[in-house]
């Protein structure tokens, strides 16, 4: 597949967490396709006797679904990866981008959830490294946070015992 993040990986890394963002990163560009749409919709009743009117309600028909349709496209190809070395983020169809941080690097990871994100089920991650600004510092719309949380978490430090009270 020409966007699998493996092919960025080094051949002794072993992926622990691989996952798409959460769908709901796409529910504002929903929101405003449907704008867009009534818009058009408003433009092709109120012109109708207008060739011109009609025109432009078509146009703004396609624009808004080829965007749509794009920005849903960025977001299949977009992964979260987690390996047992590093964090990376690869993104982009037109522009290929892969973010990566070395777990070694990260000295404080935290997560948000919105009341939103609870009801849907999804977080935002926030990655600290030492006194660095990361391209990986801020990751929204991750599902399942808690236990990515608790996977990571492991990486970092390492498992504990259960009932290891100090």
């Amino acid at each position: 597949m020409a966007y699998a993040p493996e092919k960025y990986l080094l051949p002794t890394e072993r992926v622990v967490i691989q996952v798409r963002r959460h769908w709901a990163r796409l529910l504002t560009y929903l929101a405003q396709t449907g704008g867009l749409l009534a818009v058009a919709a408003l433009i092709s009743v109120s012109g109708r006797r207008s060739p011109g009117a009609q025109q432009l309600a078509w146009w703004l028909v396609l624009v808004a679904v080829l965007r749509l349709g794009f920005v849903v496209a960025e977001w299949w190809v977009e992964r979260f990866v987690v390996t047992d070395m590093r964090v990376i983020l690869t993104s982009g169809i037109i522009t290929r981008r892969v973010a990566m941080m070395p777990l070694g690097k990260v000295t404080d990871m935290t997560y948000e959830r919105s009341v939103l994100g609870q009801m849907l089920g999804y977080g935002v991650f926030v990655v600290e490294s030492a006194g660095q600004d990361q391209a990986l510092s801020r990751v929204d719309f991750l599902p399942r946070p808690d236990r990515l949380y608790i996977q990571v978490a492991e990486l970092l430090f390492g498992k504990r015992p259960a009932g290891d009270g100090e």
